[in-house]
């Protein structure tokens, strides 16, 4: 591939595709984007522990070529465009990719970044693992219930970007067409935008979370819908998602009907069930009845609302991990905006950049890395030696800055 004006760097071997399964070498060059605004100081001490949790699981028989790449400030400062078709197509060609925080320009052509970034590389599904780690300060009794999975839809309902203007031309041509057509009853002035959830879309997003399940011995998946009241839109979704999981697991998922009128409410060993739950009741239980999900499959609202919702009780954002993953091309993000208030102040919590660091080395099968990583987070957060956004929260806790945190968990790797 070449490139406008950035040079992979030497040292390292490109992640392949063969036979239909990705082969990762022990020198994998990762694109990485540093992020606007606090992302220059997270993504700086995140790439320490990163390396750092590499080296004590391997001994230098692996490590990670970190490829600079450059989207938002830096981006266009380098190249007078927000997002250019060099860091497009190195993620695209080096596979896995994380990145900081970015800032959508106003009037810079995009409606966000991260979207764009979702949409054009086709990252269909968001990835956002969910749990409490010992330590963190939390507004609920139980945070400890809570380890779910989110897999929320990533290309289509409202973010598909699908908008009209009150006023304009194209607002009021919409507006005629289903008024005057279709007998729809819509304001004059009304701002309007379209939702679309397609089978092919929902079928693919189920289908890939109903497999993390297998892959993870999970017991059970729910759809979360609105379909009681968007019945061809979000009620769709669900019925697709019953479909692809009759359709291509069968053979190890069974409903709810099923668990009670074959199992008498006794999942059988081996089986996953498919569950599904109204948007606004899910809010309610996941307070209420927290250990009984563990995979959610959701569109793409749903699935940001859902998100943050379950983050506020493990710490929030900033111990919230993220990845937005295609059939294969992966890129691992923070999950929380730049704070461009904080930026280079040296106070953010990385937690949500390490955190899906832990992820990426996952999805690379460097599992022991990985654990490596989460076993020193937690260790650092139990001795209180933590960021101001925790730190606030804690009895006899001390402060630290971005980089000294980065340093506590390097020192508490085991």
């Amino acid at each position: 591939m070449a490139y406008k004006m950035i040079t992979p760097p030497e040292g390292g071997e490109k992640i392949t595709i063969v036979d239909g399964k990705l082969r990762f070498p022990d020198n994998p060059i990762i694109p990485v984007i540093e992020g606007d605004g606090i992302g220059r100081d997270i993504m700086k001490a995140s790439r320490r522990v990163f390396d750092a949790a590499v080296e004590k699981a391997y001994s230098g028989k692996r490590k990670i070529v970190w490829f600079d790449v450059f989207a938002g400030e830096a981006a266009n400062e380098k190249y007078g465009e927000w997002l250019p078709q060099d860091t497009i197509d190195a993620i695209r060609d080096h596979i896995v990719a994380i990145k900081g925080p970015l800032t959508t320009p106003v009037g810079g052509g995009f409606r966000s970044l991260n979207v764009t970034l979702r949409q054009v590389l086709d990252l269909y599904a968001c990835v956002r693992p969910v749990k409490w780690y010992k330590g963190v300060p939390s507004p609920v009794k139980h945070p400890e219930k809570m380890n779910i999975i989110i897999y929320r839809e990533n290309t289509e309902d409202v973010y598909a970007g699908i908008e009209y203007r009150s006023g304009t031309d194209e607002a009021n041509k919409v507006r005629q067409f289903l008024v005057d057509t279709m007998g729809a009853k819509i304001r004059e002035l009304s701002g309007i935008g379209i939702k679309p959830i397609s089978a092919f879309g929902s079928k693919r997003l189920v289908a890939k979370g109903i497999q993390h399940a297998i892959d993870n011995n999970l017991k059970s998946v729910t759809l979360m819908h609105k379909g009681n009241i968007m019945k061809f839109t979000e009620g769709a979704f669900k019925d697709w998602g019953y479909e692809v999981a009759k359709e291509k697991f069968g053979d190890v998922t069974i409903t709810e009907d099923e668990l009670w009128d074959k199992y008498n409410g006794k999942l059988p060993d081996g089986k996953i069930l498919i569950k599904d739950r109204i948007a606004d009741s899910m809010f309610q239980q996941i307070l209420t009845r927290t250990d009984e999900y563990e995979m959610v499959c959701t569109p793409n609202l749903n699935g940001d609302f859902i998100s943050d919702a379950a983050a506020a009780q493990v710490g929030g954002l900033g111990m919230a991990a993220g990845a937005n993953i295609g059939d294969f091309i992966a890129l691992f993000e923070a999950t929380h905006g730049t704070a461009p208030k904080y930026a280079d102040k040296d106070v953010i919590n990385p937690s949500s950049v390490i955190l899906s660091g832990v992820m990426m080395l996952q999805y690379l099968k460097w599992n022991e890395a990985a654990d490596i990583i989460e076993n020193a987070v937690s260790t650092t957060i139990q001795k209180k030696t933590v960021t101001y956004d925790l730190e606030r929260q804690m009895d006899g806790a001390t402060k630290v800055g971005t980089s000294q945190y980065a340093t506590n968990i390097i020192n508490n790797m085991k």
